[in-house]
């Protein structure tokens, strides 16, 4: 029984420290240039209050995500209801969603992002959203996407 509870714990504890492991970016000019000085793609999350949480339980907080988008790409969460950021954030964040054809929440979108002349570009790679199949299956249909398949 003892043996058990600490496969358990072991377990848990693993699942809480990868979890805690993964980190957004909340600011768009600071992930272009991350993504820009790292040469990784962006994974832009566009979400606000009230919208299902099904992507981010059973995709965003799994270890196979956590490895997949450390090395992959840099992660960029957009919170459209966010009511701490100014209202130029706010506003750059919305004209964003609209450039990249988002119209339902929560969304995925997978860019290339850089910057040129001092004047940072996205361009949009394709769309994501959440489908039952787990985060196998997302990973996979992110991989086509970036791959330009």
């Amino acid at each position: 029984m003892i043996k058990k509870l600490l496969v358990l714990l072991f377990f848990l504890a693993s699942f809480l420290v990868h979890s805690q492991n993964l980190v957004w970016k909340t600011n768009m000019n600071d992930a272009i240039k991350m993504s820009d000085e790292q040469r990784k793609p962006l994974l832009i999350f566009f979400t606000a209050n009230g919208i299902s949480k099904s992507i981010q339980s059973e995709v965003f907080e799994t270890s196979d995500f956590l490895d997949w988008s450390g090395k992959n790409v840099v992660l960029l969460r957009l919170d459209l209801s966010d009511s701490s950021i100014s209202d130029e954030e706010k506003e750059q964040n919305i004209r964003l969603k609209e450039a990249l054809g988002i119209e339902e929440l929560p969304q995925v979108c997978l860019a290339a992002a850089f910057i040129r002349k001092n004047r940072p570009r996205i361009d949009k790679l394709g769309l994501l959203s959440y489908k039952v199949g787990g985060v196998k299956q997302w990973i996979s249909d992110a991989k086509i996407i970036l791959l330009g398949e």
